[in-house]
């Protein structure tokens, strides 16, 4: 008898080593698992800001596009846009009376010619007015 029992005092303890081990594990489980939450948190804390970030430097980049854009094709002034409407409206006015008149098609495009003529030496004082802006900081 004494036997059994010294063979249960000990399969006693060795259960309550086995049940100690076993809460053990479960903490250790319990631990790691927060951990593993806590990672993911901080990593989608993360994500979040580096998404935050990306949005403002693209809208950034859009806005220094727009600038750019702005910059290389700057709108004429008033004065400039009204003689390019006066130019084209005249052309437009003049075609049906040169294409009603004797020799039509000679005396058009001589016509033409000349108008077109006018036309480049506007373009070129144009442009020589938009590279004077370029150039010119007090006028930006």
């Amino acid at each position: 008898m004494t036997s059994l029992f010294a063979q249960e005092i000990r399969l006693s303890k060795r259960h309550e080593e086995i049940v100690s081990q076993r809460l053990m594990l479960l903490q250790q489980m319990e631990n790691k698992l927060g951990n593993q939450h806590t990672e993911k948190a901080s990593q989608l804390q993360i994500v979040e800001t580096a998404f935050k970030r990306n949005l403002s430097l693209l809208k950034d980049i859009e806005a220094a596009e727009k600038s750019l854009q702005t910059r290389m094709h700057p709108i004429p002034r008033p004065e400039v846009v009204s003689l390019e409407t006066r130019y084209w409206a005249s052309v437009e006015e003049y075609i049906p009376k040169w294409e009603r008149s004797e020799g039509t098609r000679q005396s058009f495009l001589q016509y033409l010619l000349n108008r077109t003529v006018g036309w480049v030496l506007f373009l070129d004082l144009r442009n020589a007015e938009v590279k004077k802006i370029h150039k010119d900081p007090c006028l930006h």
